[in-house]
């Protein structure tokens, strides 16, 4: 009697336990200092979060800059249709905190910052 019951919660369970389609590793654009970082996107309860795992110069040389190692953005949370909001980025070469937003489209994340009517993004690649 008990199997049937643990059979349904695993199956109903499913969809909780899979990960997130924006979580993995990312490849930034580069920025203002040519610098190119990779985020890793993790889940953080029902929410995104993601981290500065590395940096890398123009010539893929790995760099340390004090942003690595440091959450991006957090609080993200999925909206439906690969679309995510309510989230908050920082954004480190202006030194300002901003709303964020993702749209996930196959291996590419446009993810934006708006500090005001001002928004400003970048498009990231999937590294893994």
């Amino acid at each position: 009697m008990r199997w049937p019951v643990l059979a349904l919660l695993v199956f109903l369970s499913g969809p909780a336990l899979a990960g997130d389609p924006a979580e993995g590793l990312w490849r930034t654009e580069p920025d203002r200092k040519n610098l190119v970082s990779h985020i890793a996107i993790r889940r953080c309860g029902a929410a995104l979060c993601g981290r500065v795992l590395h940096a890398f110069d123009s010539a893929g040389r790995e760099v340390v800059t004090p942003h690595v190692g440091r959450e991006l953005f957090w609080d993200l949370r999925p909206e439906g249709g690969g679309r995510y909001g309510g989230g908050t980025v920082r954004v480190p070469l202006l030194n300002v905190v901003a709303e964020a937003r993702m749209v996930l489209v196959g291996d590419r994340l446009e993810v934006t910052g708006c500090k005001g009517p001002v928004c400003d993004g970048q498009v990231w690649r999937r590294v893994k």
